[in-house]
């Protein structure tokens, strides 16, 4: 049967990490489009536990839990509910509405989250964090490594007091490149979807000149201005901000005049 639909015959990758990239994968599927996951992160539990189990410890003196990304929820969270559940008078934080999605599906409501920008900055503007919400309390931010500061600096400024817990590690992709220029050379890849600017750089770094020459024509789908200006500062230009999120991504994908 041919798919229909306003991907229908279009190749797209989508580089969300292997535990995230389902739904978005999903969504390019239905809308008739051949959905090709290439992860250009990996995620792993990180290298050292003790600052997460440390912090599981003392979780009941912190008034504020921020988490970073899905992937901090799903390497924090099961530690934080099996040393004797999510305490009460913690008030959940997420930088965007998939990790708001990601604790609500693991029983944990009431979150403070964006919601149009989806980033430290548009977090910090919310009331929950302005200085007279945030002086003298203690927060708790579940990351990865490396990091940005912002939103903890900020809050520091701000009077609060914070910890930065490294929960998962970020790595670039061990499998090669190999799948993506096979359907390069075919003429079966028609568009990136790139959600990281630091997964964008692991693969700008493992293409050769072929490779790169391939992806400066192809179509890059990204949710956010930094990930845009990052992927200029590459080289790049083939580029297309979408809306937050997969389903701006989705959108932007829908609505592109693809080639005959």
């Amino acid at each position: 049967m041919t798919a229909t639909g306003p991907l229908a015959g279009r190749t797209i990758v989508v580089t969300r990490p292997q535990a995230q990239a389902a739904p978005l994968a999903e969504a390019i599927a239905a809308a008739g489009g051949k959905p090709l996951i290439f992860p250009l992160l990996e995620i792993s539990p990180a290298t050292d536990p003790q600052p997460l189990i440390e912090a599981v410890a003392r979780l009941e003196s912190y008034s504020l839990a921020v988490f970073i990304s899905p992937n901090a929820v799903d390497h924090a969270l099961p530690a934080i509910l099996a040393h004797g559940g999510w305490p009460v008078s913690l008030k959940p934080a997420a930088v965007g509405q998939g990790t708001a999605r990601e604790l609500a599906a693991k029983g944990i409501f009431g979150c403070v989250v964006p919601s149009e920008r989806f980033d430290s900055e548009a977090l910090l503007e919310l009331p929950e964090m302005a200085a007279e919400s945030v002086n003298g309390r203690r927060i708790a931010i579940f990351r990865g490594d490396g990091g940005r500061e912002l939103l903890a600096d900020t809050l520091r400024e701000r009077g609060a007091s914070v910890d930065c817990i490294t929960c998962y590690c970020r790595s670039g992709p061990s499998a090669g490149v190999q799948p993506l220029l096979a359907a390069w050379r075919s003429g079966q890849l028609d568009a990136l979807t790139v959600s990281s600017s630091e997964g964008l750089r692991y693969l700008v770094d493992r293409l050769d000149a072929e490779g790169r020459a391939f992806l400066q024509k192809t179509p890059l789908f990204v949710p956010h201005a930094r990930i845009a200006e990052n992927a200029r500062a590459l080289g790049l230009s083939n580029i297309i901000l979408t809306a937050a999120a997969d389903a701006g991504i989705l959108a932007g994908l829908g609505a592109y005049n693809w080639p005959a």
